[in-house]
């Protein structure tokens, strides 16, 4: 057992370790091109994104973790042609899919630049089009070596996708601007330049996995069951789509909050005759330099649940329950002792994170800092909502994620009307609004998580420890901070050094105070070393 959820912890920090290092790159790469663009064009860039994710939602961000869980179900029985007609029929849903999506994009951007009265955001959008059909295709490649446990393909391609990704957005959007500068339309050309790094880095992995599908494949000739039982393509087909649909509608939630908040804080501010440049800013500020930050550590425990599924899958299928529970455990553990420091340090450090990353767009440089410290612990709940999604997913509980989801979000948009319309909060109330929502279907998914699948809570080690030690960071961080910069004048120098005590800190105390007994430190990769340490 200590064997398995090495394994799994492993894979996990493996698929977890990439996603940190592609939001890192994303982040890195954002920063110049942020500066660059200034407030108006990462406007029109967040707005463009947050529709590309909308119909990114629908056509692929399902696949990987649809397909993951039908191969993975497949392959414990030794079902390889089974898997591979799965693996077929989602091809061709992606296909399908990636098209309708690419065109609705593409043609109907002058539409939705329109609705969302954003002068410029056409260009963006048609840029980024073809980019829905090439994740299609990528999304059902990367489910297929997730459901077989194994996440270096993926994890390979998603770091080889935002270097692409980055390098390319960065010269395509100096390189637009520069050109431009003196037209009207220099910050639709910027967000398109940046967009197109989206396309390009989506292109060199999706070649980087067709390759390795095409040799994997091979591999399976030799292993194919004589005996096998084979499945129907309408009963695979059903069953893809009973997996893809609860996905799509769960994770649809969660994305179309964003652009309905951009399209909602549009009109509504409009309506106050706000004029649409400084709206265009406003959401660029909260998009770019406080949406960003906050998703940054949220990558671990979206990585982690992806790598999750397959293995709760299998001990469900194996009736271990005492399995799945110490699975549910571990990875809910290990992931709010990363969310809780990091939701901690966005806070008390809000001020100089801003200064160092974004110094160029200092005309809302106040605002930036207010929406970091009053939303950072939204790191804490998106975690857990996405783990918890996962979990009730692995357990066939897919309806579960999505209701709660669209009890979470109908609350969401009532109170961001209710706020933008009645109170003077402006851009505060997306903010507000952001860290309620998976609040919610936190407490929803992990209400039904006790009832449905008889898991009881570690209260004490995994959320009160991890926050009170958090909260010991927290003070030295700031402390030093302040101390450091009244003693060398240099933001730079204070901010590096109050992060890295700040990380020692944490690692010291929560380990002290027996965050993890012996058995689960000895069972994440590197665990000995830390409990000999300790002792």
């Amino acid at each position: 057992m200590a064997g398995k959820k090495k394994n799994m912890l492993l894979q996990g920090g493996i698929l977890a370790g990439a996603g940190l290092i592609t939001k890192i790159i994303g982040f890195a790469y954002r920063i110049p091109m942020s500066n660059m663009m200034g407030d108006e064009g990462n406007g029109l860039y967040s707005v463009a994104f947050g529709i590309y994710g909308i119909a990114l939602t629908i056509s692929s961000y399902s696949l990987p973790l649809a397909v993951s869980k039908m191969v993975s179900a497949r392959v414990a029985k030794g079902e390889y042609r089974n898997m591979r007609t799965v693996v077929t029929n989602a091809l061709v849903y992606a296909v399908i899919a990636g098209l309708l999506a690419m065109n609705i994009l593409f043609f109907g951007a002058g539409a939705f630049e329109r609705l969302y009265d954003r002068p410029g955001l056409e260009m963006p959008l048609r840029v980024l089009a073809p980019t829905t059909f090439i994740v299609a295709l990528l999304g059902v490649f990367r489910g297929y070596f997730q459901g077989h446990g194994d996440m270096v393909p993926t994890s390979i391609s998603q770091i080889l996708e935002q270097i692409v990704n980055a390098g390319i957005s960065v010269f395509a959007t100096w390189q637009f601007l520069k050109i431009y500068e003196d037209s009207d339309q220099a910050a639709s050309f910027g967000a398109a330049g940046g967009t197109f790094g989206t396309l390009a880095g989506a292109a060199a992995a999706l070649l980087f996995m067709g390759f390795l599908f095409m040799s994997a494949s091979v591999q399976y000739q030799g292993q194919l069951n004589p005996n096998e039982k084979l499945e129907s393509g309408k009963y695979i087909n059903k069953a893809l789509f009973l997996t893809i649909i609860p996905i799509i509608l769960s994770q649809t939630t969660y994305q179309i909050g964003y652009t309905i908040d951009d399209l909602m804080f549009g009109k509504l501010m409009g309506a106050k005759e706000i004029a649409a440049h400084d709206i265009t800013a406003l959401l660029g500020v909260y998009n770019t330099q406080y949406n960003q930050l906050v998703n940054l550590p949220v990558a671990i425990a979206t990585s982690m649940a992806a790598s999750t599924l397959p293995s709760i899958v299998l001990s469900k299928m194996q009736n271990d329950m005492h399995g799945v529970h110490e699975k549910i455990t571990q990875i809910i553990k290990v992931n709010m002792v990363i969310a809780f420091p990091s939701a901690v340090g966005l806070a008390v450090l809000a001020e100089p994170i801003m200064r160092m990353l974004f110094p160029s767009l200092v005309t809302y440089h106040q605002q930036a800092v207010i929406f970091l410290l009053t939303g950072s612990s939204a790191v804490v709940f998106y975690a857990l909502s996405t783990l918890t999604s996962s979990v009730l997913q692995g357990n066939n509980y897919m309806r579960l994620p999505v209701i709660n989801s669209a009890i979470s979000l109908a609350i969401h948009v009532v109170l961001v009307w209710i706020l933008l319309t009645f109170t003077e909060l402006s851009a505060y109330a997306l903010v507000i609004c952001n860290v309620i929502f998976p609040l919610i279907v936190s407490i929803l998914n992990c209400r039904a998580i006790t009832k449905k699948v008889g898991y009881r809570w570690e209260y004490m080690n995994t959320f009160f420890k991890p926050l009170a030690a958090s909260g010991v960071m927290g003070v030295v961080a700031f402390a030093l901070y302040y101390v450091l910069n009244m003693a060398f004048d240099s933001v730079y120098i204070a901010a590096v050094i109050a992060i890295g005590t700040a990380v020692i800190v944490y690692g010291i105390v929560i380990l002290q105070i027996r965050c993890f007994s012996d058995e689960e430190l000895e069972s994440i990769p590197g665990g000995h070393k830390l409990t000999h340490l300790i002792r």
